[in-house]
């Protein structure tokens, strides 16, 4: 698979978000405010950071 990593980080609340924002959120390894998560650089990865991507910040 890839060997290439991607480290995303919730930089926006999750209160008053749709639920299933949520769930991709939760998904991506992300819990409380300002924490991150080193993932893949998956298609699916993509698509779940594509769907909440004005709730994440998104680094190399």
């Amino acid at each position: 698979m890839s060997d290439k990593k991607i480290k995303v980080t919730l930089v926006k609340s999750l209160i008053g978000t749709k639920q299933d924002h949520r769930a991709t959120v939760r998904g991506l390894g992300l819990r409380k405010l300002n924490s991150s998560a080193l993932l893949e650089d998956t298609p699916s990865v993509r698509g779940m950071i594509h769907k909440v991507s004005y709730l994440v910040k998104v680094e190399g």
